[in-house]
């Protein structure tokens, strides 16, 4: 591995995580409870973790308190990024039908503010049609809603939502001495970055064990195993294992600017590096891929660097 500066005993690669451009949205879901307030977000955030295949990358941002949103009641914000604001509406508009439509005294909303805005969303406008004629539309305070009849009363909805512009694919990963002590550390990270605003971690409990390389051998594949850092490759492949590796976990996360990816970046790799050599974390890396995937480098000593 390169030359590395240590954190609590474990080397921190010199080396960046390389992201790409995507285009985000918020959206605000409320219900007469938290549990289905977070019923409607989890299901609309399913098999939501990567562009590769499932055409967008979703996940829940926080729990909001009835202070907190439009409606005063219970809530969780979601973020969703998708490659372009074609690829965003298609899965705002099915998502939203099957996912929030469907769960019981729910409403949605947008969260981006206005003067952000880059482009806008349909939301409503796309699933008044559900009403079958009886939906309605009200202004308030400069917005535009729908009341769509349900059975349990009604449905209200946004007629837009702001899109901006953003970035997906931050990450780092976790070399540790087995597969324990890096479920572990990922575990830290993890718990570290979930109360920040503007970043979320796609993929199942914020971790991915199926790291990938662009490319494959099978021509229908565009990415397969990142080989270099699977430990039961070694000394068949070409590795970037340090001696004693036995897992690698990676941390993928997607933000709505630099400055938040950056942030979740350190904090995670502090927390997954806290007593590090004696909790088995010998390493902490990112994927890149030469500058070739994307624009945006998150350096892995500048970022730590930042933060006291």
């Amino acid at each position: 591995m390169a030359e590395a500066l240590v954190l609590d005993g474990v080397a921190i690669e010199d080396t960046f995580a390389e992201a790409f451009g995507m285009r985000a949205t918020r959206l605000v879901v409320t219900a007469a409870s938290p549990t289905w307030a977070r019923h409607a977000a989890q299901t609309f955030t399913g098999f939501a973790t990567s562009v590769i295949a499932c055409g967008c990358e979703a996940a829940i941002e926080r729990e909001l308190q009835p202070g907190e949103t439009p409606d005063g009641r219970p809530g969780v914000s979601i973020l969703l990024f998708a490659l372009s604001a074609k690829d965003l509406q298609k899965q705002l508009d099915r998502r939203t039908g099957q996912c929030i439509l469907t769960c019981p005294t729910t409403a949605a909303y947008g969260g981006i503010a206005a003067d952000a805005a880059k482009e806008w969303l349909g939301l409503g406008r796309s699933l008044r049609y559900f009403g079958d004629g009886w939906q309605i539309a009200k202004r308030i305070a400069g917005r535009r809603y729908w009341r769509v009849p349900v059975m349990d009363g009604e449905f209200l909805c946004e007629d837009t939502v702001a899109t901006i512009k953003a970035i997906g694919g931050g990450n780092f990963l976790i070399v540790a001495r087995d597969q324990s002590a890096a479920l572990a550390a990922a575990e830290r990270a993890v718990a570290a970055i979930e109360p920040l605003w503007n970043v979320i971690l796609p993929f199942p409990g914020g971790v991915v064990r199926s790291g990938s390389k662009v490319g494959s051998k099978y021509r229908v594949l565009p990415a397969s195993t990142n080989d270099a850092y699977c430990p039961t490759l070694v000394g068949l492949v070409p590795t970037k294992l340090p001696p004693g590796a036995g897992a690698v976990l990676e941390l993928v996360i997607d933000g709505l600017d630099a400055d938040s990816i950056a942030l979740a970046m350190a904090e995670g790799i502090r927390a997954a590096c806290r007593d590090g050599t004696r909790r088995g974390v010998l390493a902490i890396t990112a994927g890149n891929y030469g500058g070739k995937l994307g624009p945006h480098h998150f350096h892995l000593h500048r970022i730590l660097g930042a933060l006291p």
